[in-house]
């Protein structure tokens, strides 16, 4: 059954796989290229792997969701990003160093914009120049396709201080990018 993306929500609440499989269309792609945009402690944990706890917790949860379909992008997230400090945490904890994880290759000739993004630490690489508050921001904005009200949401920050850390890492970027 076919739904409109003001009714996938409604529907996923009410049991419908049909939407589950609209809202995972809609959400997963994003929030994935979010968490891999972030900057990452633990390499144990993959951004899929996470993502995939996100969305078991978010169907254990969904009736715990309040807000319109056009926040269910921005909870998904929160509970995305929950996961990874999770992660991050633990990792902290076991102190591990990682080896250098090998380029897919099966994604080197990939012309997909997302793929092209992910494939490349070009991003990660800048956003570690953020600090973390100003990272998540850039990531759920200009990576993530978040607006400033979901973004606020998912970050508990109120819409004015998202667009004041998104504008000032912004500056901050095109300095860097300047003095490069």
């Amino acid at each position: 059954m076919a739904h409109g993306s003001d009714e996938l929500v409604s529907a996923a609440c009410a049991g419908d796989q049909g939407a589950w499989r609209g809202l995972y269309v809609l959400h997963s792609a994003r929030i994935t290229a979010l968490l891999r945009a972030l900057p990452q402690a633990d390499h144990a944990s993959s951004a899929e792997d996470l993502v995939a706890e996100a969305w078991l917790t978010a169907a254990t949860r969904m009736g715990d969701f309040t807000g319109s379909d056009d926040d269910f992008g921005g909870w998904l997230f929160t509970i995305a990003r929950n996961h990874a400090s999770n992660s991050h945490r633990t990792a902290v904890r076991r102190r591990t160093d990682p080896t250098d994880l090998p380029l897919d290759p099966a994604r080197a000739g990939d012309d997909d914009p997302l793929a092209r993004v992910e494939g490349h630490d070009t991003v990660r690489k800048l956003l570690a120049h953020l600090s973390p508050r100003q990272a998540e921001v850039v990531a759920c904005i200009d990576v993530g396709g978040l607006d400033v009200k979901a973004t606020a949401r998912a970050l508990g920050m109120s819409p004015t201080a998202v667009r004041v850390a998104r504008h000032r890492a912004l500056g901050r970027l095109r300095t860097l990018l300047d003095d490069a």
